[in-house]
């Protein structure tokens, strides 16, 4: 792999080596890049793409509000869309185009000054556009694939082209298009409405969030999915697992299906608890929680030697979920 990094294409942009992770996580935990590449802007990004070698695995981490990189970090090349190239937005008509980077949290501006409604539950979702897509982020009853119209995709060859709703196969809280494809710019559809009422709207999420959810902390939002007619947090609740702990990590007392790293946690007491957790749930109810939150990266070697002493069905991971990746299958973009 070394000789692979020694080889890197010449990039107007910034290759960064053995960059820690964790500063670009909410959750302040995770290993090290063996790379870590911010491109200028897209023909960049292309560059990098297309004059890699075929045997460098990529990875695109986005702004780290739903992602728990483990403590062996991540194989490869870490893509950092943060150049304002990546983030530029225009409106036309009552359809908002949006790059990749552009944050959630900002697009309540945008609404208000071009009284467009429709997109305020986004507002509230940490994270980039991206990774929102990737996700299927969703809060409030409504979810981005029921405004999503189209994207400007990158595959992980350099060619570029647009991609529909079908294309990306929208489930809840989740969507299953290929693996190397990167998103570069979102087009979904708002509507026209009185900005009197989008600042209602947007209100009332905002105090809904703070009365009900963990503020200022370092989290990761939903750890689980909620299942079928249920809800994850009442599940761990009512399990007892809400009052589980392993090292620095515990569950939210306002919120118990958000992890909580209390400054001391390592991924693997992260990632551990929740494990705990989804055991003791299933012991109690048969359900299978399923994370929401997405896992990525290398145990460090501590952890995979205990774990294949121990188990040797416990390397499999965890019931095959698809948010456990190891090797170099990473899904190309996170929140």
């Amino acid at each position: 792999m070394d000789n692979l990094f020694a080889n890197l294409p010449k990039v107007r942009g910034e290759y960064r080596y053995n960059e820690p992770l964790k500063k670009y996580t909410w959750l302040n935990v995770g290993g090290n890049a063996d790379v870590m590449f911010f491109p200028k802007d897209e023909a960049d990004l292309q560059k990098f793409l297309c004059e890699k070698s075929k045997g460098v695995p990529f990875f695109v981490l986005g702004n780290g509000s739903n992602l728990l990189i483990r403590d062996g970090g991540i194989e490869g090349v870490v893509i950092k869309l943060n150049s304002a190239n990546f983030s530029q937005w225009k409106c036309e008509g009552d359809k908002l185009i949006l790059g990749c980077g552009f944050k959630n949290a900002l697009l309540k501006n945008i609404l208000l000054e071009n009284g467009l409604g429709g997109l305020e539950f986004l507002c509230s979702i940490p994270g980039c556009l991206g990774g929102a897509v990737r996700s299927n982020v969703g809060c409030f009853g409504s979810e981005i694939s029921q405004v999503f119209l189209k994207a400007k995709v990158m595959d992980g060859n350099g060619n570029i082209f647009d991609a529909d709703a079908e294309d990306f196969h929208f489930s809840y809280r989740n969507s299953a298009f290929p693996q190397d494809w990167i998103i570069l710019q979102v087009e979904l559809q708002a509507q026209r409405a009185p900005r009197e009422q989008i600042e209602d709207i947007l209100k009332k999420n905002t105090l809904y969030r703070q009365e009900r959810q963990p503020q200022n902390i370092r989290t990761a939002g939903s750890t689980f999915k909620n299942p079928q007619q249920n809800a994850a947090w009442k599940l761990i609740k009512e399990s007892g697992a809400c009052n589980l702990k392993v090292g620095g990590a515990s569950f939210s007392e306002k919120h118990c299906n958000f992890l909580v790293n209390d400054g001391t946690a390592t991924a693997e007491d992260l990632e551990k608890l929740g494990e705990n957790a989804r055991k003791l749930v299933f012991q109690k109810f048969g359900v299978n929680l399923e994370w929401e939150v997405k896992v990525v990266g290398r145990e460090n070697v501590r952890t995979r030697v205990m774990a294949l002493s121990v188990n040797r069905k416990f390397t499999s991971y965890r019931d095959g979920l698809a948010d456990y990746i190891w090797c170099n299958n990473y899904p190309s973009q996170s929140c």
